[in-house]
């Protein structure tokens, strides 16, 4: 079985179904990691960044039964995630995090400089601004940094953060100064490892104010951010070719025209080849169309009616899309891959336990490997933290 290509046609507005012969080889999961959740009694949101062969991992949750404090907590792993250091709290009483799946907290690392990223509590419930931490002896001590938004004024969440090959640090987030509900696309960016940050830039006046972001760099060093447009609620990606200072108009990813006016709160995931091609994975809910689609600059693939968050990697000659999808028992995490670039993917593979609902996976290349992480719980148990391995 393999899932076929549909092609889309923005201006006839019909689909094409084509048939691909010899479906891509299956790989296999090597093992799952004892899920953990790494001394916080639940894991309610997570970052993973690779860089050369280390892995930057941070989380978020309850640290105390008899306490409703959130701890932030940082850990590394040289060796792909078999083993990694102990759980550091990060900074002395810091900010606690206002995060969830889908407005997690985020971190970026090259050399010895970290930095990491994530919203606090305001005025208002479930509203408020940006913190950074910093270090810059590879985790091991921890300051805080300036917002990166300039100010603390009204809302700004949903954030991504990047790093590229001269490590200046970029980030991205949903600003709305006013609290009124009417998000902006902001960004900005760091060439002194964190310790300050230009004046931020709005990069679209009306976005979506609940979905999450997704920065990439492509191998010719230009600078992408893939993101839920307001109207219509397709999937949109700007582009800059000159660091940052720049961007070019938005190309719409998938030309769905879906007319929302709600929260979806689903994002997309985005990456690129040697060819500076992109992939991406992006939902919609349009009418008679909805669910979770693969799309490059020459396919439209769906992958999937009920399947929702997602990630995407280019892993040499392979593309791999992780996502969620909604099961009879709950939500569980599922995979395909592609070996002729996103023309047709293999039979879809669990990878989450039965009987455990999973959410939101994460995706990273570990030499040629791949990664993928995601919190699960049971009924009535708190969040843990899972990592497998694809061969």
């Amino acid at each position: 079985m393999k899932i076929n290509p549909v092609y889309l046609f923005a201006i006839t507005g019909f689909f094409l179904t084509s048939c691909v012969t010899s479906p891509p080889t299956e790989f296999k999961q090597r093992h799952i990691q004892t899920k953990t959740s790494f001394g916080l009694l639940e894991i309610s949101s997570f970052d993973i960044y690779t860089e050369n062969n280390a892995l930057h991992l941070l989380i978020s949750g309850t640290s105390s039964e008899n306490t409703n404090s959130i701890s932030v907590r940082y850990l590394k792993s040289i060796d792909q995630g078999e083993h990694w250091s102990k759980p550091l709290d990060i900074g002395t009483n810091p900010p606690a995090p206002l995060a969830s799946r889908g407005n997690d907290v985020q971190i970026a690392a090259r050399g010895d400089d970290i930095i990491s990223l994530w919203q606090v509590q305001g005025e208002i419930p479930n509203n408020g601004p940006l913190v950074s931490f910093l270090s810059h002896d590879s985790g091991k001590s921890w300051h805080q940094g300036k917002n990166p938004a300039a100010d603390n004024n009204g809302d700004q969440s949903h954030i991504d953060l990047i790093v590229d090959t001269l490590g200046y640090f970029h980030a991205v987030w949903l600003s709305d100064p006013e609290e009124n509900g009417y998000q902006s696309l902001s960004y900005s960016q760091s060439i002194d490892h964190g310790e300050d940050w230009h004046t931020p830039l709005k990069l679209d006046e009306s976005t979506c104010s609940c979905c999450s972001n997704t920065l990439a760099l492509s191998p010719n060093g230009a600078i992408h951010v893939l993101y839920r447009d307001m109207k219509p609620r397709d999937m949109a990606m700007l582009t800059s070719i000159d660091n940052g200072i720049s961007w070019q108009d938005k190309k719409i990813i998938g030309n769905f025209n879906w007319q929302f006016d709600g929260c979806p709160h689903v994002g997309g995931g985005l990456t690129f080849d040697q060819s500076n091609n992109y992939y991406s994975s992006v939902w919609t809910g349009f009418s008679g169309m909805s669910g979770l689609y693969t799309i490059s600059s020459s396919q439209t693939v769906k992958i999937g009616k009920n399947a929702t968050h997602s990630d995407i990697i280019v892993i040499n000659d392979r593309i791999i899309v992780v996502w969620d999808e909604i099961q009879p028992g709950g939500t569980a995490i599922f995979s395909s891959q592609s070996f002729d670039n996103a023309m047709s993917w293999s039979t879809p593979q669990r990878l989450s336990d039965p009987e455990r609902t999973a959410t939101h996976p994460r995706i990273i290349a570990s030499n040629t490997n791949a990664q993928v992480f995601w919190t699960e719980k049971m009924n009535k148990h708190e969040s843990n933290l899972v990592m497998t391995w694809l061969e």
